[in-house]
């Protein structure tokens, strides 16, 4: 009955956002923010067919870490631990639309450090429910592309990073306490370190000089470290015996992840 009321509670809170996304009111036009984005005539067609198929190969990881980890446990947690990865696609892309965007990469909020201003997160007001966000490139962060491609681009990376996490607590933990966690960890986590290194302003690009070509620190240190901790925080597994269930679903994730 409590697993019950835990569903329901869930299905409200997903119901509320459903019915404020579409109560938003209209975008007004901002003039602050506008003037942030270029023209159509900026697009370049050949970095948005890359930048497509960059979204596609990212996109295939998260299936390909289900696989991966779903084949490496017991015989009775196969279908949770696989489910776990693909919930990310659904809850996390919600959170990106409503406001993990804006966190990440909204008008920044920080300081003046030095000589310079050096930004800790994003206004969670700016992108909210892809406000401003559409065709039009943006001249700090999408040059050429459509800055609707960029958000899409950015979402697939903030959807595999809490599906890295599950193979440290596979087989440990409630399927709701985990949807927890994974809007804990993008919104208090993943999205503040994604404006710190990959905003134009952000502390630890702009300032400490941090530089990530490819998530090895917004996406894998992130997901590693919160990894760890949830490895010390559950501690050792009571249970020492371990079979794999399939050999080749490990196999076939591996083999995703690596196309990806």
């Amino acid at each position: 009955m409590k697993t019950e009321k835990r569903w329901v509670i869930s299905f409200v809170i997903i119901s509320m956002v459903c019915i404020t996304g579409v109560l938003w009111p209209a975008v007004t036009e901002n003039n602050a923010i506008l003037s942030q984005f270029g023209t159509l005539d900026q697009i370049v067609p050949a970095d948005v067919a890359w930048m497509l198929t960059s979204c596609c190969l990212v996109l295939i990881m998260t299936p390909g870490l289900s696989f991966f980890y779903g084949g490496m446990v017991g015989k009775k947690n196969v279908i949770s631990t696989m489910l776990q990865s693909f919930i990310c696609l659904g809850v996390v892309t919600l959170l990106w639309v409503v406001v993990g965007f804006s966190l990440a990469f909204g008008e920044p909020l920080g300081i003046n450090i030095g000589n310079g201003f050096c930004s800790f997160v994003g206004d969670p007001t700016s992108f909210a429910f892809m406000d401003y966000v559409g065709v039009l490139p943006h001249n700090k962060m999408a040059t050429t592309v459509p800055f609707m491609l960029y958000a899409l681009f950015q979402m697939k990376f903030a959807v595999i990073a809490p599906a890295i996490i599950t193979g440290s607590f596979a087989e440990r933990v409630r399927f709701i306490s985990y949807l927890l966690f994974i809007c804990l960890f993008t919104l208090c986590i993943y999205a503040p370190l994604c404006h710190a290194v990959w905003y134009p302003t952000g502390i630890l690009g702009a300032y400490f000089g941090v530089k990530d070509f490819a998530g090895g620190t917004v996406v894998h240190m992130s997901a590693g470290f919160a990894a760890l901790a949830g490895v010390i925080v559950l501690g050792k597994r009571k249970n020492s015996k371990h079979v794999p269930t399939n050999i080749p679903f490990v196999l076939l994730g591996t083999g995703m992840l690596w196309f990806g």
